[in-house]
């Protein structure tokens, strides 16, 4: 338990950030489920546009350290991957 006003306030903190890195991550899956069914689909138009709404959040999510540089790199070469097959 919390001793001090200041370890109370970081753990609302962190909990915070740990919902914010959570959505990052789920956000993530949903899209990559999305991408992948369009490519299935093959329909062009809209994957496209799931690919940039994708990458955009892989790179916000690794800004804020929600993932790591390398796991977004490797996502966004994922991505760049399903992209060709179409």
């Amino acid at each position: 338990m919390a001793n001090t006003k200041q370890q109370r306030k970081r753990i609302r903190t962190a909990e915070r950030q740990h919902l914010e890195n959570l959505r990052y991550k789920s956000s993530i899956k949903t899209y990559f489920r999305r991408l992948k069914d369009s490519v299935a689909a093959g329909d062009t138009d809209n994957a496209a546009q799931t690919a940039k709404k994708l990458t955009s959040t892989i790179d916000k999510a690794a800004a804020k350290n929600a993932i790591h540089d390398n796991n977004a790199a490797r996502k966004k070469s994922r991505v760049a991957r399903l992209l060709n097959q179409l």
